[in-house]
């Protein structure tokens, strides 16, 4: 008789929670899964009662269709190249449904705290006030929920808001007539300007950056972008190369736009992704100011000296990766600066039953990349795969965090980046190597089943 297989806890049902239930129900792992709203999705359900969405009504994703759906169960076929935020939330409740995964979710039920008892087991507390025991921990939060906002000197006596909390023109703030600042130029910062600059709703609107960036398209050539795949093998450096030149034949430069020069070559940063936002700027609707320097009431002074009149601030500013869940233990958060160099990008060498899904910023698409990530998990789970010495698991990530994070100028918002591909390519290098560990191991489960013992 086979050795019964540790039971876990999954910590939210967003799309890297209930695709690694998949993953654990496929292989008979036991397991609970804790959400504290009352449905799937995540950062993906619009108005999601548990206030963690950043979802705004015309958001659609910036992936398209062919990259962002599971393996084994594809996007409906009438979809366009970029869905709307609704049709990806009802995918991702249809996947749910269809793989029997609703019923293995306890819904308005948040994880307070997690801990690690003495024995090296989980104890997790529920909202409930309930405490259960687990051998394995999933940490599936998601990472774009904790609004990360500057602390500017001065006070702006008009309303401000972080991109987190923007629904529309109109909610929470009606924007109609209205002197607006935009600050940030990643892609909701793209998507926000680019809807209130429209004449009818924003009176000016100001994007202000520190830098300025590349504005890649959705479609290059007639072809929707992130379709196009450089082969592995070509060096990695080498593509960037061609793709960087691909970029500037396609766009030239954003100088011609009115938009600042960017101090960093395409692909050197998070890409900044619209088809709208260079029209708009290049129609005037859009104009650019430096970084903020000072609040001064119902006026904002910028980086170059100029004082506008503002009306109203969105700080498209980015996220804070937070695990309050984990308050009081510094070692299983990250720094200040969003650095939290993992294993795979999901494990801390030394803590063998822990694992973080969906950490990451991915190119091009975060959706489907915990299902991969729960393969090598599934593996090691069940006895198939064993991760390499602390110490070499530590070397090979300073290597990994070298590889993936190169090519980025150094910022908050690399610290989790990886390029899609590369790192499937060598997640299924890892778990073939890891199998020849697990076989020369005997088989044995890294984590035994105790808590239900």
């Amino acid at each position: 008789m086979s050795a019964p297989l540790p039971k876990a806890c999954i910590i939210g049902a967003g799309c890297s929670g209930f695709t690694t239930a998949k993953r654990l129900q496929d292989l008979g792992v036991p397991f609970d899964c804790f959400e504290m709203s009352d449905d799937v999705g995540g950062n993906w359900y619009f108005n999601n009662p548990n206030g963690k969405s950043a979802c705004y009504e015309s958001l659609h994703i910036d992936t398209s269709k062919w990259r962002l759906a599971f393996e084994d169960y594809p996007v409906p076929a009438d979809w366009p190249d970029f869905p709307h935020h609704a049709q990806l939330q009802q995918y991702f409740r249809d996947y749910v449904d269809h793989f029997g995964l609703r019923d293995r979710i306890t819904f308005n039920t948040r994880v307070e705290a997690a801990r690690r008892t003495p024995e090296g087991l989980w104890d997790v507390t529920l909202s409930n006030g309930e405490t259960r025991t687990y051998d394995v921990l999933f940490v599936c939060n998601g990472h774009h929920w904790d609004a990360r906002i500057p602390d500017y000197p001065g006070r702006f006596d008009g309303p401000a808001i972080h991109s987190h909390a923007y629904r529309g023109p109109f909610d929470p703030v009606d924007m109609r007539g209205k002197t607006v600042v935009v600050v940030g130029m990643g892609n909701s910062a793209m998507d926000i300007a680019s809807e209130l600059s429209q004449r009818p709703i924003a009176k000016k609107l100001w994007v202000s950056a520190r830098r300025g960036v590349w504005v890649l398209p959705k479609y290059m050539n007639g072809k929707v972008a992130d379709k196009a795949v450089m082969p592995a093998w070509i060096p990695r450096k080498l593509g960037l190369k061609v793709a960087r030149a691909a970029i500037k034949r396609a766009i030239g430069r954003m100088e011609d736009y009115g938009l600042p020069k960017p101090d960093h070559e395409p692909l050197e940063a998070h890409p900044s992704v619209s088809g709208e936002f260079l029209t708009r700027a290049g129609c005037g609707d859009i104009a650019f100011k430096p970084n903020i320097s000072e609040l001064m009431g119902r006026k904002v002074r910028f980086e170059d000296g100029s004082v506008e009149e503002v009306d109203a601030i969105i700080y498209a500013t980015g996220y804070n990766i937070t695990f309050p869940f984990f308050a009081g233990e510094p070692t299983l958060n990250p720094d200040s600066e969003n650095r939290f160099p993992l294993f795979k990008r999901m494990m801390q060498p030394g803590v063998p039953n822990l694992f973080f899904m969906g950490l990451a910023q991915p190119l091009p698409t975060l959706v489907n990349f915990a299902e991969q990530q729960a393969k090598l998990v599934g593996a090691y789970l069940t006895g198939r795969y064993r991760p390499p010495p602390p110490e070499e698991m530590a070397r090979i990530t300073e290597a990994d965090e070298a590889m993936h994070l190169g090519p980025y100028y150094k910022s908050p918002r690399h610290t989790l980046q990886v390029d899609f591909g590369v790192y499937c390519r060598d997640l299924m290098r890892e778990i073939d190597r890891g199998a020849a560990r697990a076989k020369a191991a005997g088989g044995a489960l890294p984590v035994p089943a105790r808590a239900q013992t």
